[in-house]
């Protein structure tokens, strides 16, 4: 079903396409958010990194620098210890990090765990390690901590020394009033008993969810220390969603034209045979590939163009055959009317009336025989089909023949009445009867006429003769219009090569065929044609 249809391989193709469309944009933004994610925990560890590493290096023995990160181990309830730098192994990016005084971050996704190296400006044998397996409101409430604890080492300028650390954190990082926050009594309260409290804030913007920690200032109950507002991470921002959502666009709009060049190649090819026919040239044909609309649209523009140049011709050889064929009896005509013009013989002026008679009699024959032809091969003709007894129109035909009184004998092998076959029983008694007056003109003696169903379910009718027969090479040219075989068409033997012509149409228009061969048992020719017994439906 697809196979024969374009429409459903393009709709097929436009929803497979939208899935792998879909599954490459699930997987950039697992890509993306996989490295906005590291870059993310980076910029949350920046700051604080810098933080820890200056109050390690404030520590002036070993042992203190190890109490530190104890009692610092103690405060977070995380891991915290220092290590060799040269047991570490870092790529060129987190060794530019650590110069940078910078934290270097490894994140397993499968225990969710991050280990968390931190360099020491002043002593780079060793690194200070820590294992964050945990993230709550404990760890973040003891942020402030470190900050306030590097800020203590310059009383009366800690703003000043909070600028110069300001640099290394991604977020905001101030002291302000505590009035200006507009916090309730209850968040005053336990700022007032020394404890942090976080700030939630939902917005509907691009910016999202944040959260602030806010922490008071030692000695100075009218100010706190506001750490934020820090982002939380977002999945989908608008800037990842907008770019997702068009490069799939982008994507899509590529695949379906890829989809349908190939039917606007097939359309292009078609449009330009098209206009070449308008213009004349009747030589053009369209490949026919595949076996869907385009390959039904392409074969059936080459069977229009292959009818009409037939027709063309066919018309041009009728021009020249009728032009031929007139001038002969119009030719005996005005000889006859001169001839009575200048005969007072009463007897000799009714025989040449009588010839003049005949001679418009084979006009009007002629005629006929080229309105006939000429209906069949222009077009489809209007046929009455019916249910015909083949019986029926062979003892017809018969019984005319025998009133004609042509001193021929004809045998009829006529089917039961019974046999019946699709036709119209205009046009299969002009086949019988073109075919058997073929035969008289032609035969010796005898003519035989049969009919009935064939061994492959096909009806026929065929007429056989004793006459000379024809040549094998001849056998195809004598359905042409007005093929002469022989100098023949002559007053005497009547004919003007149009009757087989008329019976070769009818066959076609039948949805069958006509052939000749020699008659196996008369010796002569064989006519024999042959259609469905029932009409085929389109």
């Amino acid at each position: 079903m697809f196979k024969h249809s374009i429409f459903l391989r393009i709709y097929a193709g436009v929803v497979v396409l939208v899935a792998l469309v879909a599954a490459f944009g699930y997987l950039l933004v697992q890509i993306i958010n996989y490295q906005r994610a590291q870059e993310y925990r980076e910029s949350l560890t920046d700051g604080i990194s810098y933080v820890i590493a200056q109050g390690v290096e404030r520590q002036s023995t070993e042992q203190q620098k190890k109490d530190w990160l104890s009692d610092a181990s103690d405060l977070l309830e995380l891991p915290i210890s220092m290590i060799d730098s040269n047991k570490i192994e870092l790529s060129r990016s987190e060794k530019k990090r650590i110069e940078q005084a910078q934290a270097v971050v490894r994140y397993d996704t499968q225990t969710m765990n991050a280990n968390m190296y931190i360099g020491l400006p002043h002593d780079p044998q060793h690194l200070v390690f820590v294992n964050v397996n945990k993230i709550g409101e404990r760890q973040i409430k003891a942020l402030p901590i470190f900050i306030l604890d590097y800020l203590i080492y310059y009383p009366g300028q800690e703003k000043q020394y909070l600028d110069k650390i300001r640099e290394h954190f991604s977020y905001p990082i101030e002291i302000q009033s505590i009035l200006s926050l507009g916090l309730d009594s209850e968040q005053i309260g336990r700022l007032r008993q020394d404890q942090s409290i976080l700030l939630y804030r939902d917005s509907a913007s691009v910016r999202g969810t944040t959260i602030s920690i806010v922490s008071p200032v030692p000695n100075n109950p009218s100010e706190v220390l506001v750490i934020g507002p820090v982002p939380m991470f977002n999945w989908m921002p608008f800037q990842l969603a907008a770019g997702i959502t068009l490069l799939s666009l982008f994507l899509l709009s590529l695949g379906v034209y890829g989809l349908i060049l190939p039917l606007q190649k097939k359309i292009k090819q078609a449009i330009r045979a098209l206009d070449k026919t308008k213009s004349g040239d009747l030589s053009s044909r369209l490949p026919v590939e595949g076996s869907d609309e385009m390959a039904s649209l392409s074969s059936s523009y080459n069977d229009m163009a292959s009818h009409i140049e037939r027709l063309i011709e066919a018309q041009r050889e009728l021009m020249r055959a009728v032009s031929h064929e007139l001038r002969t009896p119009v030719a005996r005509i005005r000889f006859g009317m001169e001839m009575l013009a200048d005969e007072d013989d009463y007897d000799f002026r009714l025989s040449q009336v009588k010839l003049i008679d005949e001679d418009i009699e084979a006009l009007n024959t002629l005629i006929d025989e080229i309105m006939t032809y000429a209906k069949l091969e222009q077009g489809t003709p209007s046929l009455d089909i019916q249910n015909i007894s083949i019986a029926d129109v062979l003892c017809q035909v018969e019984k005319e023949t025998q009133a004609l009184k042509t001193q021929k004998e004809i045998e009829l092998v006529a089917p039961d009445e019974s046999v019946v076959a699709e036709a119209e029983r205009r046009y299969l008694h002009r086949v019988v009867q073109n075919l058997v007056g073929n035969a008289i003109r032609h035969c010796d003696t005898k003519i035989r006429l049969t009919g009935g169903i064939d061994d492959r379910g096909d009806a026929y009718v065929c007429v056989e003769d004793d006459g000379e027969g024809i040549a094998e090479a001849d056998r195809e040219r004598v359905f042409e219009a007005f093929a002469r075989l022989d100098d023949s068409r002559t007053r005497a033997s009547g004919g003007y090569g149009l009757g087989l012509s008329i019976v070769s149409r009818i066959a076609f228009w039948f949805g069958g065929e006509i052939k000749v061969d020699a008659s196996p048992d008369l010796g002569g020719a064989r006519f024999m044609m042959t259609w469905p017994v029932k009409k085929a439906t389109k």
